[in-house]
This record gives structure tokens, C-alpha cells and sequence, in this order.
């Protein structure tokens, strides 16, 4: 493997995750136009922020130890697609797909974990 390769798969999955995040982070915005007051609007806005929340702490987790972060998204994609099965097949492509696409990168990531670490370190020029 290249050096190039093994640092795009050492941060794909994890800048995927941060955008992943941010995506989730929109659906919070809904709040703003259904509550009404600077209290409720706070808690509304906090509870539609928790699945953003949680990607976060995964990736937090994930970054040191990738088998958790490939365990916990492939988990939260199974979930998510049981929970909304079979009648919102699109919803399983827009959240599901790429908490799978996460989970394998990170899965990838652990698997492959020593010659990355290897790639990954400053090039000495010897």
C-alpha cells in the first residue's frame, strides 16, 4: 500500500463520520419552525441533535480504536434499517448506506492497522 492510500483509508472514515454528522445536524433545523420559545426550542433542538451527538462520540471512540467504530455503525445501520423496514426503503439509503460505507472503512481501517501506522508516519528521507 502507498502512502497516499493509507492516509486517505486512515481518514476517510473518519472525515465521512464528521459529515455524516453534519447531515444529521440539518434535520435539527425543523425545530425552529414547530416550537416556539427560547427554552423549548433549546430542548427540541438538543434531543433532534442527539443521533449527531452520538455519531461524534463514536468517532471519538473509533478514532483510536477502529474495530469499535466499524462494530457501533454497522450496529446503528442494522437498527436503523430494522426500525424503519419495510416501509421507508429510502430513508435505509439515506441513513443506513452510509453508516455501512463508515463501519467497513473503519473495519478496513483495524484490519490493516500496522501497515498504516507504518505508512502513515512522517517520511524521514533516508
Amino acid at each position: 500500500m502507498r502512502r497516499t492510500s493509507a492516509r486517505l483509508l486512515y481518514w476517510s472514515p473518519r472525515f465521512l463520520s464528521i459529515l455524516f454528522a453534519l447531515f444529521l445536524s440539518v434535520f435539527a433545523l425543523d425545530v425552529f419552525g414547530e416550537v416556539h420559545g427560547a427554552g423549548p426550542i433549546a430542548l427540541a433542538l438538543f434531543v433532534h441533535l442527539i443521533p449527531a451527538i452520538m455519531v461524534i462520540a463514536v468517532l471519538i471512540i473509533a478514532w483510536r480504536w477502529e474495530w469499535i467504530g466499524a462494530l457501533a455503525f454497522a450496529l446503528a445501520a442494522l437498527g436503523y434499517a430494522v426500525s424503519v423496514l419495510p416501509h421507508h426503503l429510502d430513508w435505509v439509503l439515506t441513513i443506513s448506506l452510509p453508516l455501512i460505507v463508515i463501519a467497513t472503512l473503519f473495519l478496513t481501517n483495524w484490519m490493516e492497522r500496522t501497515q498504516l501506522r507504518v505508512l502513515r508516519e512522517p517520511h524521514t528521507g533516508h
